[in-house]
């Protein structure tokens, strides 16, 4: 196995930052012909505060899909209670990709699967090079992997600034329970945004109860014949294969994708990214990072 790299990859999940800044700047910040930039400039500069931070060997911005097939196959009514995504949205959406590229930032799409997939993915390639990744979200779900190799920057809504590091022991403090029965942890607990009702009746307490008492959803079900509350043994039996099917649903899938080499960031072609955009100040802040 090759030796570790001292400097980790940086992984971002994508639209959960566009959605994060687009609600957490306001609207009225405009570029070139009044259009809005609010989304891009958020994204990035979240994004910056990281690379500033953790000096990644490459940096990795991962799109896919809205509601993965295999997900609404397995449950239809997954993601459908979403809105649509705002107009001032959209134009830079589809900008983000060619934006974010003239930063030397690696990008990573699937039409099929969704964006926590890719990141899962990258991730697992990286702990299996011997190197470490930061994997940037506001998706708890990817907690499931967080290890020795592997830190969540979780980013929230009016947290503190940068994403706060989870590890193993941070998901432990939080759920009662490992990264491996995050799935599972989900999948009993429910997930509003989502779309997953979880097991009726149940919630964070229960639900890491149960897995520490039984090592598994799997094992949670085989043993509710004998659960001695009434309401959670028939809540458990009467939605085995919906809770099964939320696990898989909670589980991120393998992207097929490589291991990417490595790539800093060009503040350069950053910057006249921005100029050309009309977004002025990050321009400014990307020129004064080339003199470092």
């Amino acid at each position: 196995m090759p030796s570790p790299d001292p400097k980790p990859l940086l992984v971002v999940d994508t639209p959960s930052m566009l959605y994060r800044a687009f609600y957490g700047l306001p609207k009225s910040i405009v570029g070139v012909g009044r259009r809005p930039v609010n989304a891009l400039l958020g994204t990035a500069n979240l994004i910056l505060r990281e690379v500033a931070e953790h000096n990644p060997r490459a940096v990795v911005l991962c799109f896919g899909a809205d509601a993965a097939t295999y997900r609404t196959e397995l449950y239809p009514p997954y993601h459908a209670a979403r809105p649509p995504m705002p107009d001032l949205l959209v134009e830079q959406w589809d900008d983000a990709p060619q934006f974010f590229a003239e930063f030397d930032w690696l990008i990573a799409e699937h039409d099929s699967l969704e964006a926590d997939d890719l990141l899962g993915s990258l991730a697992r390639l990286e702990a299996e090079a011997g190197g470490r990744a930061l994997l940037m979200s506001g998706d708890r779900d990817m907690f499931q992997c967080a290890s020795e190799s592997v830190t969540i920057l979780y980013v929230s809504t009016g947290g503190k600034a940068g994403g706060e590091p989870i590890g193993p022991a941070e998901v432990r403090e939080r759920y009662g329970v490992g990264p491996e029965l995050v799935p599972d942890f989900i999948a009993l607990r429910g997930d509003p945004s989502d779309g997953l009702p979880g097991a009726k009746g149940v919630g964070e307490k229960t639900a890491a109860e149960l897995l520490r008492a039984h090592g598994s959803l799997e094992g949670v079900l085989e043993a509710a014949i004998g659960e001695r509350r009434e309401k959670l043994r028939l809540s458990l039996l009467g939605a085995r294969e919906e809770l099964l099917a939320f696990k898989e649903i909670a589980t991120v899938r393998d992207g097929g994708l490589e291991r990417p080499p490595d790539r800093a960031t060009d503040y350069e072609r950053a910057a006249k990214a921005a100029e050309a955009r009309g977004i002025n100040r990050l321009a400014a802040r990307l020129r004064e990072n080339l003199g470092k």
